[in-house]
């Protein structure tokens, strides 16, 4: 982006242009400001996509678990795996909004680079590699279900959550030593340096090992579905394809990474996709693992449906409720006047009171 440089000029007689007013060598630094306007524009833009992209995951992932923890029927290892990789984009989101609201407008704090500065950075980085390495584990699942189906019975979660939470550690840790050595300032969040590889690389092993298993697993599908037909095959089919879409959609970002295009313009269409790919993520994984899931949807259904009928009784019930006690009051207002006029009141007082608690008893009869 040549247009941003600084320039100086020299004369032919080997000295220094001088400015013709102040009489004194002069730089030209107004390049650098030709774009300050729209650089900035572009940056605060930026800075709100991600914001918004961050709260909309994090509505739609708090969301999402609420609807996993109180459906009981939808309990399983698989949701188990889905609750855990919620989990990470939620932290994740959390650590990010606090990063960008308290450190990437804040240059004071970023040039002091304070310690807490550096372990939020820290976090941060373990928890994105968390995101990745549960895909992962939904697709080591998956595969361990359909294509090694000796273990389809039951499988033992603690080594997922030693992939899904304890690997990331390494890296992570690798990383901050590695930056503390060699690259220590601006919170360690400068992304022009090759110490980045040692993030992104476990992330795109790990999702081309997913991508790998995915296939794998379609492959073995399509064989099965071939040879025998079965529903229990086109269900699988549901859940990979699901965790198909994904792997490649959070992925996609690393195999556009290398490639910026140095252009104004185009260099800033290339940042708004990248940050549209990145923190919306959580919003992706909750709208295709949750609220596009066929099993969640039926619940959702099964229990509306469930409340509707209650709530519809209850109103009729109600209506009749209001009409017995109608009834009630009417014919106690006969029997007080009754009693004033005739002897036989305690009969018919009695009669009435029978008479009323009967079609009470009627009335309420639904509700048991």
């Amino acid at each position: 982006m040549f247009s941003l440089m600084v320039t100086k000029i020299c004369t032919d007689s080997g000295q220094w242009f001088l400015h013709p007013e102040s009489n004194r060598t002069w730089t030209n630094y107004t390049r650098c400001n030709e774009h300050t306007v729209e650089g900035r524009m572009t940056a605060m833009n930026l800075f709100y996509l991600a914001l918004i992209g961050h709260g909309l995951s994090l509505t739609s992932l708090l969301i999402s678990l609420a609807i996993f923890f109180h459906f009981k029927s939808l309990s399983c290892q698989r949701i188990t795996l889905h609750k855990n990789l919620f989990f990470s984009f939620v932290l994740n989101s959390v650590i990010t909004i606090i990063l960008l609201s308290a450190v990437a407008n804040n240059q004071e704090l970023v040039q002091r680079n304070p310690t807490s500065c550096k372990v939020s950075q820290f976090i941060h980085l373990y928890l994105f590699g968390c995101n990745y390495f549960w895909m992962l584990c939904e697709g080591i699942y998956l595969h361990t279900l359909i294509v090694v189906a000796v273990f389809a019975e039951k499988q033992h979660l603690m080594w997922y959550y030693l992939l899904g939470w304890g690997f990331p550690l390494i890296p992570a840790t690798i990383h901050a030593v590695a930056r503390s050595y060699y690259y220590n300032d601006n919170c360690w969040i400068s992304s022009k340096t090759s110490l980045l590889y040692i993030i992104h690389g476990p992330i795109c092993a790990a999702l081309l090992v997913n991508l790998f298993f995915l296939l794998n697993i379609v492959r073995v599908l399509i064989t099965k579905l071939k040879v025998t037909h079965q529903a229990e095959s086109s269900l699988y089919m549901k859940a990979v394809r699901a965790t198909l879409i994904l792997v490649p959609l959070l992925g996609i970002q690393y195999v556009l990474l290398p490639y910026k295009p140095e252009g104004r313009v185009s260099s800033e269409i290339y940042d708004y996709i990248m940050h549209i790919l990145m923190h919306y993520q959580g919003l992706l994984v909750a709208t295709i693992f949750c609220f596009f899931n066929g099993e969640v949807q039926a619940v959702l259904r099964r229990h509306w449906n469930q409340y509707h009928i209650q709530f519809g009784s209850s109103i009729g019930n109600h209506s009749d409720a209001l009409r017995s006690a109608s009834y009630t009051a009417s014919s106690i207002t006969e029997v007080q006047g009754c009693y004033s006029i005739d002897g036989h009141s305690e009969h018919m007082n009695g009669k009435g009171c029978h008479d009323t608690d009967a079609s009470i008893l009627k009335s309420d009869s639904p509700f048991a």
